[in-house]
């Protein structure tokens, strides 16, 4: 049960003025869709500024439990340029339905961190189209990132949100799949 804390000061002027709002109802959780087969779902992440990095991934097997996806794996590469490769190599495998990457693209090194990113996010698509296996991205880079505390903070609550959005876009993608295959197979579409 959740439960807010507030200011005693804030609880005394309320009940001075005997105006307090009424308790707002809370429903229950989200119920969501269930799967027809189970799914599995890889997750690659880089390890570079891992600990911003692993803020996606956390938030997003959180999101996913609540969504269904009970199985996935946590691959990590050293950075964000191997990420394609290795989701490659797992969409052959037909072990997964689904292949989420995460990483943090920055300035420096050999390549501009735009390039890197647009390589990324080019190959992800591509390995997307070939096996027919969902891939989606939470590879972002930043216009300027700067080694700092109040970056490295401002990022780590970004990659979580990014980590919730792509659980979402994953399972409601693998769902839609999973009724337009079921329609294919039934010669409706």
């Amino acid at each position: 049960m959740n439960q807010m804390l507030q200011d005693p000061q804030v609880q005394t002027s309320q009940a001075e003025t005997s105006q307090t709002p009424p308790p707002v109802p809370q429903g229950p959780a989200t119920e969501h869709p269930r799967f027809a087969k189970p799914q599995r779902v890889a997750f690659v992440q880089a390890c570079w500024h891992r600990d911003v990095v692993e803020e996606a991934r956390i938030a997003f097997i959180k999101e996913a439990e609540a969504r269904r996806l009970t199985h996935v794996d946590v691959f990590e590469v050293p950075g964000s340029f191997e990420i394609p490769l290795h989701a490659q190599v797992l969409a052959k495998t037909r072990r997964y339905t689904a292949i989420v990457a995460a990483g943090l693209v920055v300035d420096g090194g050999i390549y501009r961190h735009e390039f890197v990113a647009d390589t990324v996010i080019k190959a992800l698509m591509d390995v997307q189209l070939r096996t027919e296996v969902p891939v989606f991205s939470a590879v972002l880079t930043p216009q300027q990132f700067h080694e700092t505390e109040v970056h490295y903070d401002f990022f780590r609550r970004h990659f979580a949100i990014k980590g919730v959005e792509v659980a979402a876009a994953c399972a409601e993608t693998l769902l839609g799949l999973e009724r337009l295959r079921g329609q294919v197979a039934a010669g409706i579409v």
